[in-house]
Order: structure tokens, then sequence, then C-alpha cells
């Protein structure tokens, strides 16, 4: 791949990131440490992305704010009572979320049950109506086969995704490129406004540059914007904000 201008892949990137606190020991003091980190000197990120017991918290401390706020649902597993992922989603929205990130039931996609995983998406859809986005993660890593990916975004994007998203950051195999350019072929070949959102282990200038170079191939050079491309990460934005106020001019193998 080519050479790219390190700042100005990371200053295009900034704004496409949904900074993401999913850990374990989660706190209310350490969501009120990301919300703070929202904002930069260069612009601030697309959202935060956290559990949803802290909803309403974030929506205290980003009062006021263009950041959006994004929980998960169904997570990290995919197999949660579908009535307690909805319950989870309604009061997540009462609460202040402008995003819903929702594991699809993958451990039912790959045994066969692809009934259960649509009716999941399609339900948690109609709770999550719009100006709400819906993200579906698909769980890639796990999925593994091409064909299982490329039919759970196509799936995906029929029952009312607004985003598919590769992972939960929860597993051994999380984003990677070959899954990027199927659920990218897909978004293509539907037609649908739909956005991508890579996730889990995306912490380097070279990992942003490498999914955007595929969204810009596949998707045309003006198709990314945070409405449509969003990176789920953690430690990213230490990359971006190095790279932006004195990291190389020039670096290799990326984008």
């Amino acid at each position: 791949m080519p050479e790219y201008d390190a700042r100005a892949l990371a200053l295009r990137a900034l704004p496409l990131l949904d900074l993401t606190d999913l850990n374990d020991e989660s706190s209310r003091a350490a969501v009120k440490a990301l919300c703070a980190r929202t904002q930069t000197p260069h612009g601030h990120v697309a959202a935060v992305c956290i559990w949803s017991r802290f909803v309403g918290d974030a929506s205290v401390f980003l009062a006021g704010s263009d950041v959006r706020i994004a929980t998960v649902v169904n997570f990290p597993g995919g197999d949660q009572d579908i009535t307690d992922v909805i319950d989870e989603a309604h009061q997540a929205i009462s609460d202040g979320a402008d995003e819903i990130d929702l594991v699809m039931p993958y451990e039912a996609w790959m045994s066969g049950d692809r009934a259960t995983a649509e009716a999941t998406v399609i339900r948690v859809r109609s709770v999550a109506t719009p100006p709400v986005k819906l993200k579906v993660i698909l769980e890639t890593g796990r999925l593994k086969d091409p064909a299982l990916i490329r039919e759970a975004s196509d799936m995906a994007i029929a029952a009312g995704a607004d985003f598919i998203k590769t992972s939960t950051g929860k597993v051994d195999v999380n984003a990677t490129p070959e899954a990027a350019r199927i659920m990218l072929e897909a978004i293509r070949a539907s037609g649908a406004p739909v956005g991508f959102k890579p996730a889990g282990g995306i912490r380097t200038l070279d990992d942003a540059a490498a999914y955007l170079a595929l969204a810009d191939e596949i998707m045309g050079p003006d198709w990314v914007s945070p409405e449509t491309f969003r990176f789920g990460a953690s430690s990213l934005l230490d990359a971006l904000l190095a790279a932006i106020d004195g990291g190389p001019a020039i670096t290799g193998d990326g984008y």
C-alpha cells in the first residue's frame, strides 16, 4: 500500500472514533474521564460507547456537546433472553442513548438458527427507532467462514441495521481486514444507506489507515463520514493525537 500523510490521516480518523470503555471493571469515574477525552483541540470524537448502566451519567457529562452516546445490548455473548435485551435497549434509550450496538445471536446463526438471529435484530430495531441508530455486531472472528459473514451482513442490513460492526472486542479474533472487505462489499451490493464499524484491536495509525483504505476502495473516496463509518476503539485516540501533534509526517504501509 502507498505511504500516507500521518497527520492528515489522523485528522480524518478522529471524528470517526467511538471512544470505548467496556471493561468489566468500568465505573462512573472511568466514564467521566472517558467523556472528558471526547473533546480535543482538533475536534471531538463521534461517540462514546459504554455499558448501559452508565448512559444516564454520560448524558450529564456530555450535556451540550455533539458527542453521541452508544451502548451495547446482548453483549458480549449474543445469547441473552430477548425480553431482557429489549428491556435493556428501551431503558438505555430512555436514559439518553443515541445509538444501540446489538450483538447478533452469532452462535444461533452458526448453528443454522437464522430465524432467531434475524428476529433479534428486527425486534431491537422496533425499539431503537430513528433518530436512534442501530449497529449490529456480527462477531466475525467467531463466524470465521466468509460465507457466514456475508450472509449475516446481508441479513442485518435487510433487518434494518444502520451500521454493521465486526466485533465485540471480547473474543480472540476481532476486526480483520478480511472481514471488513466482506462487510463493505455487502453494504455496497445492498445499495442501502448503511455504515460500517470495525472494532476490537484497532490501536495504531496503520490500523486505522488500512480500514479507511478499504472503505475508500470499495465505497468510494467520498463515502466515509461519521454517519457511515466508525472505529470502535479505546487506545486509538492516543495514536491519533500523537500523529496530529507531532508524529512523523509520513509513515508507510497503511493507507
